[in-house]
């Protein structure tokens, strides 16, 4: 199956709308428009006079969609008996909690993670005290933090694809969208400093590769 098979036959999670209602669409139309020039260091760059908050706000639904449909490509492949647990390589091992129902970390195969992780993103995309709809609603204080975790988290599943699932990418020939997402995905987390490097040490020979390109 192709991605564009997938984009219409299935995601992992139902495709997300744009936040902050007619404001994030728009802000949503300029991502896609400056994705399509190729230069993914410009596309990244808060557009001259928004706020920091909405781009921020529109860029993790996109990428929280992004995931959901790379992922769901694999799902057949990455299953509780290939992928027992959560592993980008033999070093990188990540446990869940969610800090509420899940208080300790626990060792919970790829696939668990994964619905684990898309439940408690998802769950903090509907709350609008978190991600406003309405225009002019304020942003939490503590907003940015919230997207720190939120990417930090998606990284993991970015760095588990090319860790155990990058030869059925190739077989399946999405390499070269693969890539690009990631590509756009660490350029955006760098440009606003929103993952710590050392968190990206499981794929930093990948990282990189593709910002060579």
């Amino acid at each position: 199956m192709t991605l564009n098979e997938c984009r219409n036959q299935k995601t992992f999670r139902p495709k997300k709308g744009s936040p902050s209602g007619s404001k994030g669409v728009q802000l949503k139309k300029h991502i896609d428009a400056t994705l399509g020039s190729g230069n993914l260091r410009e596309a990244v760059k808060l557009p001259t006079g928004e706020d920091l908050n909405e781009w921020l706000a529109v860029n993790t639904v996109d990428f929280f969609n992004q995931v959901n449909i790379l992922y769901g490509t694999l799902t057949e492949f990455c299953t509780s008996s290939t992928c027992p647990t959560m592993m980008a390589g033999p070093k990188y091992e990540y446990r869940w909690a969610d800090g509420v129902i899940i208080k300790k970390p626990i060792v919970v195969s790829a696939p668990q993670y994964v619905e684990y992780l898309m439940d408690w993103i998802e769950a903090q995309l509907d709350d609008e005290a978190i991600f406003p709809q309405k225009l002019g609603v304020p942003f939490p204080p503590n907003f940015k933090d919230v997207v720190k975790t939120i990417l930090k988290r998606l990284f993991r599943v970015y760095a588990h694809i090319y860790h155990s699932h990058f030869q059925k990418v190739v077989s399946l020939k999405e390499e070269a969208h693969l890539n690009t997402c990631f590509k756009h995905f660490v350029l955006f987390t760098m440009e606003f400093g929103l993952i710590e490097k050392v968190e990206l040490a499981p794929v930093e020979e990948i990282i990189e590769s593709i910002l060579q390109r």
